[in-house]
C-alpha cells in the first residue's frame, strides 16, 4: 500500500489564482482601451507619456488590414498586461467625458437654432430669458436673414453665422 499522507503537508499553501472569467473580462477591458487608443490622435498618444513600444505598436496598427490588426491588437493587449493601466484608462475616460460635454453643448446650440429659426419671435424671447447676456438685434437679424435665405433656396450662410454666435453664447 502506498502511504499518501505527505509529512510536508500542513506547510502547503494555496497559491490563489483569479477567477477565469474576470481574467477574460480584465482582457475584454484592456482590448477595449487599445481600440480607443489606436483611434486617437499621435500627438495626444505622445503627451500621455505612454512606453516607446507601445507608442510603436499603436502607430503600427494604423496602416494594417484586418487580420494583421488584429493581431497587433493582441501585442498592444499584452504590452498593457505588463503596464500599469490607471493613468491610461484615467486619461481616456476624461477625454471621452470632454467630448461628450462637447457634443451635448454643440445639440444643444443646433436646437437653439432650429427653433429660433422656426418659432421667430417666441423662441428669441426665451432665448434672452435664458442668456441675458446675448445681443437681441442680432439674433433677430440673423434670423430674419435666415428665414430669407430659406425662402429664396440660397445658400444658409445666416444660419451658420446665427449657429455660430449661439455657440460662443451657450458654451462660453
Amino acid at each position: 500500500m502506498y502511504d499518501t499522507h505527505d509529512e510536508n503537508y500542513d506547510d502547503f499553501e494555496l497559491a490563489e489564482r483569479l477567477n477565469k472569467s474576470q481574467q477574460k473580462r480584465d482582457i475584454a477591458e484592456l482590448h477595449e482601451l487599445a481600440r480607443k487608443l489606436a483611434k486617437m490622435d499621435t500627438i495626444l498618444l505622445e503627451k500621455m507619456e505612454l512606453p516607446k513600444d507601445l507608442l510603436k505598436a499603436l502607430a503600427d496598427i494604423q496602416v494594417m488590414k484586418h487580420a494583421a490588426e488584429k493581431r497587433q491588437y493582441k501585442l498592444i493587449v499584452k504590452i498593457l498586461r505588463q503596464n500599469d493601466t490607471e493613468s491610461f484608462l484615467e486619461t481616456v475616460s476624461d477625454l471621452d467625458a470632454k467630448k461628450e460635454a462637447q457634443d451635448k453643448n454643440f445639440h444643444r446650440t443646433e436646437r437653439w437654432r432650429d427653433r429660433l429659426i422656426a418659432d421667430g419671435h417666441d423662441a428669441i424671447t426665451e432665448f434672452m430669458a435664458n442668456y441675458p447676456q446675448a445681443d437681441a438685434g442680432q439674433i433677430r437679424q440673423l434670423v430674419r436673414n435666415a428665414n430669407k435665405e430659406i425662402l429664396q433656396n440660397k445658400p444658409h450662410k445666416s444660419s451658420r453665422l446665427l449657429f455660430k454666435l449661439l455657440r460662443d453664447i451657450i458654451c462660453y
